[in-house]
């Protein structure tokens, strides 16, 4: 399996926002969001192949029962439905975050889903070349529902701009019935000071909706850099 970075930090996003947590950063994407916080894993992809055996004793170097599986998108690492199993027998907790576009048969306590805006789509990133791949494939509902059958689970949209809701409104529609409380607005941004100045308005718009509002703790902790 190709990892970006296997760390210990604080999860910073989510229902389980604080929690002590070792990450397994899978490397590779099959979307190129224009505002990727980790462009080393999907843009550039960099990294090295790890067995299974490695990357679980890596993890068990650290302290922590949560392991989230990031990327990138970790439903297309290979063995990563191997590497999930294994977890569980050991004992971990396993968050997997996922856009929800590729479904593979993996085990999970917690299903963290960022279905991904139009917000997302790089028109303009790299003269548009991957500008229809992206906007073809960011949306795939059907996946999108399996996650959320298979246990629990968070869907967690970037917020852009407050007309942004439309979409995340129209993507509910289609998804049928869900927990409010399972939805996340997570303002776009990888400084604390782009986070504050969406902040309060999506906080109203959660307010309004019973929608959690997500704040992203490692930014404002340690800044938007590698292993944190």
């Amino acid at each position: 399996m190709k990892i970006n970075e296997i760390f210990f930090s604080i999860q910073g996003e989510g229902k389980l926002a604080g929690v002590p947590s070792v990450f397994i950063r899978t490397s590779g994407c099959n979307l190129r969001c224009v505002w990727c916080d980790s462009p080393t894993t999907s843009w550039k992809p960099t990294g090295e192949s790890f067995p299974i055996d490695a990357i679980l004793d890596r993890v068990g170097d650290f302290s922590s029962r949560y392991v989230v599986l990031s990327g990138g998108e970790p439903m297309i690492a290979d063995g990563v439905e191997l590497l999930t199993a294994r977890l569980r027998e050991d004992g971990y907790h396993v968050t997997i975050e996922t856009a929800g576009t590729i479904w593979k048969d993996v085990v999970y306590d917690l299903a963290s889903v960022s279905p991904k805006l139009a917000n997302s789509t790089p028109w303009e990133r790299d003269e548009g070349r991957f500008a229809d791949l992206h906007e073809g494939h960011r949306i795939c509902l059907d996946t999108v529902r399996k996650f959320m059958r298979g246990g629990d689970y968070q869907l967690k949209f970037v917020v852009s701009e407050p007309s942004d809701l439309v979409e995340i409104d129209a993507i509910l529609a289609g998804l049928g019935e869900f927990e409010s409380s399972n939805v996340l607005l997570m303002p776009e941004g990888v400084t604390s000071e782009a986070l504050n100045a969406k902040g309060r308005w999506i906080a109203d718009l959660c307010l309004d909706r019973g929608f959690r509002f997500c704040p992203r703790l490692h930014i404002f902790l340690y800044g938007n850099a590698p292993g944190t």
